[in-house]
């Protein structure tokens, strides 16, 4: 359904995709390391972002005759047979509220994690009630300063910073991702705004910095290397304790660092870890320092 010139939709159930992911393709780093989540989307987003890597998913009307119907039930059961979570993700599942209402507590009793890679442009309320029926943890995408919010996605910047916010004052994991896109939000200022923010509501929240690549309507050249280092560079010296650069596979800051005594905790390649040195108590084996990390690691 088109509203305003942004699509929803309105079946409970009608989900477009549904894949067994790693978790750290999301990227979620410090949540069940290398853990896989059950993966599913509905059709539609309340954004409408030109560079949007799922667009064939988000900016397409619904298509029952594509649609699937697929039961709470089903969901976790499928989940069951070789996944550790859930993860509402592909395109905004906030779109997919009430079905996440119901689906989050079947997959808690049945030991399940339950995770959303969001844009964060969700109520408080909505928020809360995702968190009391088992969500234990987001990934919020945050796009930018308040001039890109303004100018690409018609929305309120200050709306997704409240709700890491709150989401962190819930007791949910969060992990922060800011996708660099050349000549929207790669200026040092933006990099530097956002490294603030986030220092601000916690500075151990995981940050993310990934590479944009040219699709849908936007064809400006994929972020320079030099610009994520830059910006992971500025976030460490400014206290961020675990910044990371994605989307660029085998570089050494894709990799867990401990900030205190620099020893390499979790080493990354592809979206798959290759080597886990962080003790069963979640601390660096040689300084002893806290690492924030939540559920178990999962070797595959």
């Amino acid at each position: 359904m088109n509203i305003d010139g942004k699509l929803y939709t309105l079946s409970y159930g009608n989900l477009s995709a549904i894949e067994s992911r790693p978790i750290e393709i999301k990227p979620f780093f410090h949540l069940y390391p290398g853990s896989t989540a059950l993966t599913f989307s509905p059709w539609g987003c309340n954004f409408s972002c030109p560079w949007c890597q799922n667009h064939h998913l988000s900016q397409s009307q619904p298509d029952p005759s594509r649609a699937r119907y697929v039961s709470p039930d089903a969901l976790v059961n499928t989940a069951l047979s070789g996944d550790e979570g859930l993860c509402g993700s592909f395109t905004e599942p906030t779109l997919l509220f009430e079905y996440c209402l119901d689906a989050f507590p079947l997959a808690r009793k049945a030991n399940l994690y339950n995770c959303f890679v969001s844009n964060g442009y969700l109520t408080g309320e909505a928020l809360r009630l995702l968190c009391e029926a088992g969500m234990d943890a987001i990934k919020i995408d945050v796009k930018g300063d308040a001039e890109a919010y303004k100018k690409y996605c018609k929305a309120d910047v200050e709306v997704v910073w409240r709700n890491i916010k709150e989401a962190k004052r819930l007791g949910m994991h969060v992990e922060i991702v800011n996708l660099v896109i050349t000549k929207v939000n790669d200026h040092q200022a933006c990099l530097e705004g956002i490294i603030q923010r986030s220092l601000e509501i916690d500075p151990e929240t995981p940050l993310h910095f990934t590479r944009y690549r040219p699709a849908f309507r936007f064809q400006e050249p994929q972020t320079k290397i030099e610009t994520l280092e830059k910006a992971y560079e500025i976030a460490r010296e400014a206290g961020i304790k675990y910044p990371y650069l994605g989307n660029v596979p085998g570089h050494r800051y894709e990799n867990t660092y401990c900030p205190n005594c620099g020893k390499t905790l979790i080493k990354r390649l592809n979206f798959t870890i290759t080597s886990y040195n962080v003790t069963k108590e979640k601390r660096c084996p040689d300084c002893g320092n806290k690492v924030p990390i939540t559920g178990e690691y999962i070797e595959k």
